[in-house]
């Protein structure tokens, strides 16, 4: 026994099967292929089918009127989030006026800095900005936000 042969017989040990995902079943091949006999034997299974796919269609005509369920909780109406609109307008406000006149020069600096590629200086980003405009932005709304919910 040679040495490509215990590697041989390891391999046919594990049991390794062919998996054909996209491969049609084998029997159709063979109807298509066969002659008159095998043509009449699946015209009757076509019978079958087409039964069966008649009683399907009565079970999805139960699933439909799922749907029309589903469909009438969708139309509802959801109330509308407030909180998105208030916390926009105390942004524009004068209490978050230096908070956003912050952001404001910085997005232009970041902007400046990736329109030139020679720019030689510390690379910023605007997050502290951003978060310290959301931050007056909230603070702002959550008092309008909670008399609107009571």
């Amino acid at each position: 026994m040679g040495f490509s042969d215990i590697f041989s017989d390891f391999y046919n040990s594990m049991g390794f099967t062919e998996l054909h995902a996209e491969a049609p079943p084998e029997e159709e091949k063979e109807d298509d292929e066969g002659g008159d006999d095998k043509g009449e034997e699946k015209s009757d299974d076509g019978d079958k089918e087409e039964g069966e796919e008649e009683g399907g269609e009565e079970e999805g005509g139960d699933d439909e009127g799922g749907d029309d369920e589903e469909e009438e909780e969708e139309e509802e109406e959801e109330p509308e989030d407030p909180k998105p609109k208030l916390e926009e307008q105390c942004a524009r406000s004068a209490q978050c006026a230096p908070a956003k006149h912050h952001y404001e020069a910085c997005a232009e600096r970041v902007t400046k800095q990736h329109e030139n590629p020679n720019h030689k200086g510390p690379k910023e980003d605007c997050v502290e900005e951003f978060f310290h405009l959301q931050h007056c932005a909230t603070q702002c709304a959550a008092p309008k936000l909670f008399r609107q919910l009571k």
